[in-house]
């Protein structure tokens, strides 16, 4: 049997893994804790779980930062006689990857976070990703952060009633010391962005403040979209784009529509298509990826 790749798309909610037939999930990374070896971790248990013997291993990392993307450092953590490549990536890359393949375009990846990856003939552009205090403008944070200044404006009398009060009275009778228990609670970002999906529901059941909370963040996302486009598009006469959208916040009826609304107004020759795969199956992808494409440059690869 010939040696296997084995894949990884690793973000804070879990790691996925597959090598051969077998997909296997961890819990996810630990951001307080060094990166390298929990996927080294993860690398050892996934190849004793599955008896593969390994020779490449391709990795797509949420928040991939520069000093964290050390291929070569990976790989002596590994320490594994059959692994000879290891290569590392931003997940933007891989989810790119996974949902378009080889075709121009941008991927928004929107979650809790959100980031966008467009590729063109020659050139690449990330557009935010900036985490919740710096960026990710649309994201389910950025939802949730604005339900909350909603709320806030309506018990204060600064703007109008909203069916999102509530939810969130359900979670904080006292409104007037909610922000006291956000502001201790470690899991505060996640409680955030948990109202995005409270937002989805009552846009949808007519709640006018939830319904510009929503077409506002599928504007924003739909923006970051065009950045990135234009910042790669080429000088070919009749250049097309793919457009694929991907994450929980696009499960949003309304949002989704105010962001496809938004693309087929811009200035570019666009189409929105559906994800042909996954994240695990960008990190795959990884592997194979040619020296010339225009995201070769933004991974980082060692041999043994």
């Amino acid at each position: 049997m010939s040696a296997a790749v084995l894949a990884i798309d690793a973000g804070q909610t879990g790691i996925k893994v597959r090598v051969r037939e077998h997909d296997i999930v961890f819990p996810g990374i630990r951001t307080g804790e060094p990166l390298l070896p929990q996927l080294a971790a993860v690398t050892h248990a996934a190849i004793e779980r599955t008896g593969a013997e390994v020779s490449v291993v391709s990795a797509g990392v949420s928040g991939l930062t520069k000093r964290e993307s050390d291929a070569a450092a990976f790989l002596a953590r590994i320490d594994d006689a059959a692994v000879h490549e290891v290569i590392l990536a931003h997940d933007s890359t891989t989810s790119f990857l996974g949902a378009l393949g080889d075709t121009r375009g941008a991927v928004v990846a929107a979650g809790t976070g959100v980031v966008t990856l467009a590729v063109g003939a020659s050139r690449v552009a990330r557009v935010d990703g900036w985490g919740y205090l710096m960026g990710d403008a649309g994201s389910g944070y950025w939802i949730g952060r604005e339900a909350l200044d909603a709320v806030m404006r309506e018990y204060d009398g600064r703007g109008p009633a909203t069916a999102l009060r509530a939810v969130a009275e359900e979670r904080w009778p006292d409104l007037s010391q909610a922000y006291i228990h956000l502001q201790s609670d470690p899991e505060r970002v996640s409680v955030i962005a948990s109202f995005a999906a409270h937002v989805a529901r009552l846009a949808t059941e007519g709640d006018p403040v939830s319904q510009n909370i929503t077409v506002r963040a599928g504007g924003e996302l739909a923006h970051s979209v065009e950045t990135a486009l234009r910042r790669v598009r080429s000088d070919d006469e009749g250049e097309h784009f793919a457009a694929c959208a991907i994450g929980g916040v696009f499960r949003s009826p309304q949002l989704r529509e105010a962001f496809a609304s938004h693309i087929a107004a811009s200035e570019f020759d666009v189409t929105l298509v559906e994800p042909l795969g996954h994240g695990i199956d960008g990190a795959a992808a990884l592997a194979g990826l040619a020296p010339q494409h225009p995201l070769a440059h933004a991974v980082s690869v060692a041999y043994a």
